[in-house]
């Protein structure tokens, strides 16, 4: 225990166990090995200890971090309130009475804090490349179909033809967003908060640059009272998980739509489906739909910490203890998330025609007809409503856009030749369309070029 001089009762079995920590934050316990070195290196340099001191610390947390690796160190949480005393306890069982000397100028709350962001940087960093990796599978599948047409969707109705390929970049830069947001948090959480103390720094002499350098970080925090209080990284971090997994659940949406046998356009690979107990013909695409599901559960750790935060007066209170589990809980669903949507996109088959004779003459070619009459100098207005008329008539008749004959379109509108009924096929359409951004091949390819670049350079954010 790290306290307790002022009690003259240990603390009740039943509170240690309330209170204790150490079952998650031994998550931090590489974090807070280094957090350690760092200070006992920092504590050498202004002789508040000696080098053989020094050598002395740092040999028994080598030896700490050996043993947890290997597994032959477990604390009791029955015993620890945390990982930082469990590992100070080990410590003096090493080396003896020099391990007193370790917290020297510093609180559980510094320490611990600057264990935390350690951890939350190495998370960001492994989120990062795994997006990258899910990225660089979404551009692989998008390369073979920049010409299988599909329908684009609004409101879950058809609206406009697309294709596949189009479909997919979308989410590479859904993706690429979810990384700019992890290198805000990135930013925000690289200031270090050793030598803050409880609340207020200390008398002695203490180098917080020396210690910033050795670990890492860009800058040490500028005010203590702040350092300790600050959980703003947190919940930023718990939000870029949010989105990035509202992202991966909205794909998993249409993958679970998709491999549906009224869809009928795509196959997921065996390797991340499932069957059934009862029906041996089913073939369920689990890993999407827990993906699906486990966004709701990090949804609700955000809400978790922005609700224990919101009362709390500065600096520390203990409330704040409640701040790892919720985000060692997202870091890990929605690195599992982003494996498993890695995996499916690089094992589902497509079926690249299904779409191109339902589409042909589909009313999804009613906006392309509009733009065909605005050429032809009629107004968006009335050609919305030509337009509209055409589709009744298709609909009345039962018919599709392209079985409509040009003297149906006349007695609609006089304009109409032809050419409207070039508009109808599938056959050249994604070619027709000429903005920037738009489903042409020739553009969607340049996309793919351009992101396969930006994602071959070095895209680690450190």
């Amino acid at each position: 225990m790290l306290w307790g001089g002022r009690f003259t009762e240990k603390l009740n079995n039943t509170a240690m166990e309330f209170s204790s920590s150490l079952s998650f934050d031994i998550n931090l316990v590489e974090e807070d090995i280094l957090v350690s070195m760092a200070h006992s290196t920092m504590l050498a340099d202004i002789g508040i200890i000696t080098n053989d001191e020094l050598k002395s610390i740092h040999n028994g947390l080598t030896v700490i971090k050996n043993e947890s690796s290997a597994g032959v160190w477990n604390p009791d949480a029955s015993i620890f309130e945390d990982i930082h005393s469990a590992i100070e306890s080990r410590l003096g069982e090493l080396i003896g009475a020099t391990a007193g000397k370790l917290h020297t100028g510093r609180s559980r709350n510094d320490q611990v804090a600057t264990g935390f962001r350690l951890w939350t940087k190495k998370a960001i960093a492994n989120l990062v490349e795994q997006t990258s990796t899910f990225q660089n599978a979404l551009l692989t599948l998008a390369k073979l179909h920049t010409e299988t047409i599909m329908p684009g969707y609004t409101h879950l109705q058809r609206a406009q033809p697309i294709s596949f390929a189009f479909h997919l970049l979308a989410y590479v830069e859904m993706l690429e967003r979810d990384k700019k947001r992890l290198q805000f948090v990135l930013d925000e959480t690289d200031s270090s908060p050793l030598g803050c103390g409880a609340l207020a720094g200390s008398t002695l002499p203490l180098d917080r640059n020396t210690t910033t350098e050795i670990l890492g970080f860009s800058k040490p925090s500028s005010n203590a009272l702040d350092a300790i209080s600050d959980r703003d990284f947190v919940l930023d971090f718990l939000n870029a998980c949010n989105i990035g997994m509202m992202h991966i659940s909205r794909l998993s949406e249409e993958l679970i739509l998709w491999s549906t046998s009224e869809f009928n356009f795509i196959k997921l690979g065996d390797a991340f489906t499932t069957g059934s107990s009862l029906m041996p013909q089913k073939k369920n695409p689990d890993m999407a739909e827990l993906s699906r599901g486990k966004t709701g559960r990090v949804y609700g750790n955000y809400t978790a910490i922005a609700t224990m935060m919101k009362g709390l007066p500065l600096s520390y209170n203990r409330d704040m203890q409640e701040d790892k589990e919720p985000i060692f809980d997202s870091f890990k669903s929605y690195s599992q998330a982003l494996s498993m949507m890695t995996g499916m996109i690089e094992t589902l088959s497509v079926n690249e025609n299904r779409f191109v004779d339902e589409l042909e003459g589909d009313f999804l070619f009613a906006t392309e007809l509009a733009e065909w009459l605005v050429v032809k100098g009629i107004t968006f207005r009335d050609s919305h409503h030509i337009v509209g008329e055409v589709v009744k008539v298709a609909e009345d008749n039962n018919v599709k856009l392209h079985q409509l004959t040009i003297e149906q379109l006349k007695n609609i509108n006089i304009v109409f030749d032809e050419t409207a009924l070039e508009v109808f096929k599938v056959d050249g359409a994604l070619y027709r369309k000429k903005t920037y951004g738009s489903p042409n091949p020739d553009m969607v390819r340049s996309e793919i070029e351009k992101w396969n670049k930006l994602l071959n350079r070095n895209n680690i954010i450190f």
